[in-house]
């Protein structure tokens, strides 16, 4: 029997028992974790060094990195945020650095260093680690009044407060469905874009600054013979700026994973199968690239186009995208026409790419979807429906962006959670 069973042993669940036990040092916590290690996705994050949360101090600005969470975590994040977390940790011995990104890591860039910090407070504070006991079962204890009765492979314990940070686990989330809670369909949030594209071919490991957009499936009436040229017909779905990074499989990049995680409800309609917008020179417009264009024409007309790249772009790109105007290898400056000029420009700054389907982005798996958030009271992280049950980390509909956002949502959640299961127990 315990006072406090945190179920999950990821970052939301060991942050969540520590914090719980530096509040009440009092409580009998334990930690269920259902496999032979713990804490595997701190264990990979950030290419192994964990990226522990993200530079961003305004509890207002971090909430906007969460596509799921934005209005519910602005609360949350006034109480426990970025520089919290920092503070935990450095308290601890584990002294953190802020890269030029804004994403932060231990200055060991080791995430071995983070996993040793938690592991160290879990033995301090006499908090109880069971591996191998993943929750099969859940309900109301008959022997604790208001408490919870877990079951195990084989065994039963019970508990006064309990806490599910169980990350994106579908048999845990039947389990809280059976229970009464509405779970909104989980579908992938982080990924990156397939593309087999000839622009693009072989380049791989080539970046640009570009603004991306995802376009709307359009469907066209066969009656219909001249073409529509309304705006709202063109109006991207999704617009992201930043690093476009070109990869074997197509796009990735910080660009492309906000329009993942902004759009992933929408692509997973798709079926990941949709078109993208590329503006490669996003300090340009399509007219303003034309007039541009018609200036180097003038001033550079004895020079080749192919060798004489005007815009901050890696060659190869530059090339690829002449090309694709179908301006030829010898052509200069003077050779062209207005037609080449516009399709120059518009290869530059609209370039139109087919995207057909999804890769998981390095190791760092994301979904949205979980608890549905109108069923949690953000002030505590506890459930509307079941009462002493809370919720933190990714068993609920929140998901952010790559930068250490998915964790500073573990974190705040389970240091929520963790104020309000130790008061009154």
């Amino acid at each position: 029997m315990f006072d406090v069973i945190v179920v999950g042993g990821g970052a939301a669940g060991f942050y969540a028992a520590i914090q719980t036990a530096i509040a009440n040092p009092d409580l009998k916590i334990a930690i269920f974790e259902r496999g032979k290690t713990v804490l595997g996705k701190v264990k990979v994050s950030g290419g192994g060094r964990c990226n522990v949360t993200h530079a961003e101090f305004d509890p207002k600005r971090l909430s906007e990195y969460y596509p799921r969470g934005e209005r519910e975590l602005l609360g949350p994040f006034h109480n426990y945020a970025s520089g919290d977390t920092m503070q935990f940790f450095e308290d601890r011995g584990v002294p953190l650095k802020i890269e030029p990104d804004g994403r932060i890591f231990p200055v060991s860039d080791n995430s071995q260093t983070i996993i040793d910090c938690f592991l160290k407070e879990v033995e301090s504070h006499n908090i109880a680690l069971l591996k191998n006991s993943g929750m099969k079962a859940l309900r109301p204890s008959d022997e604790i009044s208001n408490g919870w009765c877990i079951t195990t492979a084989n065994k039963h314990y019970h508990c006064q407060k309990l806490l599910v940070a169980t990350g994106s686990n579908l048999k845990i989330w039947e389990v809280l469905k059976g229970l009464g809670h509405t779970i909104v369909p989980p579908v992938p949030s982080l990924f990156t874009f397939n593309c087999n594209d000839e622009r693009i071919k072989d380049l791989q490991g080539l970046s640009a600054m570009a603004n991306v957009e995802v376009m709307p499936k359009t469907h066209y009436n066969p009656k219909i013979v001249i073409e529509l040229k309304s705006k709202v017909e063109r109006e991207p779905l999704f617009t992201a700026e930043g690093p476009l990074l070109i990869t074997h499989w197509g796009f990735s990049g910080p660009a492309i994973l906000r329009l993942s995680a902004w759009g992933a409800k929408t692509l997973k309609e798709f079926h990941y199968i949709f078109r993208i917008r590329i503006n490669w020179v996003p300090e340009y417009t399509f007219g303003t690239m034309v007039g541009f264009l018609s200036e180097i024409k003038n001033l550079e007309g004895k020079k080749t186009v192919l060798k004489t790249k005007v815009v901050d772009l890696p060659n190869r790109l530059w090339q690829r995208l002449v090309k694709a105007s179908k301006i030829n290898s010898k052509m200069k400056w003077a050779d062209l026409n207005k037609v080449h000029i516009n399709d120059l420009a518009s290869q530059l700054t609209q370039g139109s790419f087919k995207i057909e389907g999804k890769s998981t982005f390095k190791e760092e798996f994301v979904t949205a979807g979980g608890v549905d958030l109108k069923e949690i009271n953000f002030k505590t992280f506890e459930s509307k429906k079941l009462p002493n049950l809370y919720l933190a980390g990714e068993v609920i509909n929140v998901d952010a962006i790559t930068g250490g956002f998915n964790f500073q949502n573990a974190w705040t959640g389970a240091f929520m959670a963790a104020q309000a299961m130790a008061r009154g127990t």
